[in-house]
């Protein structure tokens, strides 16, 4: 998808040099996937919080079995 966008350089610089892109194209491409991967895992903390996992078997009792 084609998109045309006002962008400060600045920013633009800093988002080139921090994720070592080739061109503007790359840089946003790497700073939105990164930004909607931090979004996802900042929602399934969340998730976790309210639900947090239930384990069967307590850390001893694995470490036991592991060793068998």
């Amino acid at each position: 998808m084609k998109v045309t966008a006002m962008i400060e350089d600045s920013l633009i610089n800093d988002a080139i040099r921090y994720s070592n892109a080739k061109n503007i194209t790359e840089a946003v491409k790497i700073a939105l996937k990164e930004f909607i991967a931090m979004k996802k895992l900042k929602e399934l903390s969340g998730e976790l919080k309210q639900n947090p996992l239930k384990f069967k078997h307590s850390a001893e009792e694995i470490r036991s079995l592991n060793r068998e």
